[in-house]
């Protein structure tokens, strides 16, 4: 069984081996997630408690990704908001993702050409994730709005909105 307090994300391979003692591992693990005991993240991903951090899960939902825009924005202290929603960035398709325990996960597509750069690591229980430098959000939320025609509608962007 689970050790109680133990809140991770586990793949499906490491459920079952934590359930060797039983023998339908399908049928416990799909009742132990009916039960809420694990929650189904997505497809031979699972959250084994409900505080594991949103942007761990962001990271380990949609991959290759890394936290920008507004959340990344928020955690360097560009914004005076808290951001509530975990944006991450992807070269892939752009989607919006809850999860099972509540978080709200909203993809952005940037171009391949911008994607490797200016990342860094951040750790929580020694589980990392990406995330990008100060400037590489503001390039990354840069990269979203309208094209800007003038050096007065960039000044209103980066100071008034």
């Amino acid at each position: 069984m689970l050790a109680e307090g133990e809140n991770m994300l586990k793949t499906y391979e490491m459920l079952k081996q934590d359930l060797t003692a039983y023998k339908a591992l399908d049928m416990k693990i799909k009742r132990m997630a009916d039960r809420r005991e694990v929650i189904k993240l997505k497809k031979n991903l699972y959250e084994t408690g409900s505080t594991v951090s949103g942007y761990l899960e962001a990271a380990a939902i949609c991959t290759p990704s890394y936290l920008s825009f507004d959340y990344a924005l928020s955690c360097h202290g560009l914004i005076p908001e808290r951001a509530k929603i975990n944006t991450s960035a992807t070269c892939r398709k752009r989607k919006k993702k809850p999860s099972g325990t509540g978080s709200v996960h909203i993809y952005q597509d940037i171009p391949l050409s911008f994607f490797p750069f200016e990342i860094e690591i951040c750790c929580e229980n020694e589980r990392p994730c990406l995330m990008a430098t100060p400037e590489k959000a503001v390039c990354d939320k840069l990269c979203t709005v309208k094209p800007i025609r003038s050096r007065k509608h960039l000044q209103q962007l980066l100071f008034d909105d």
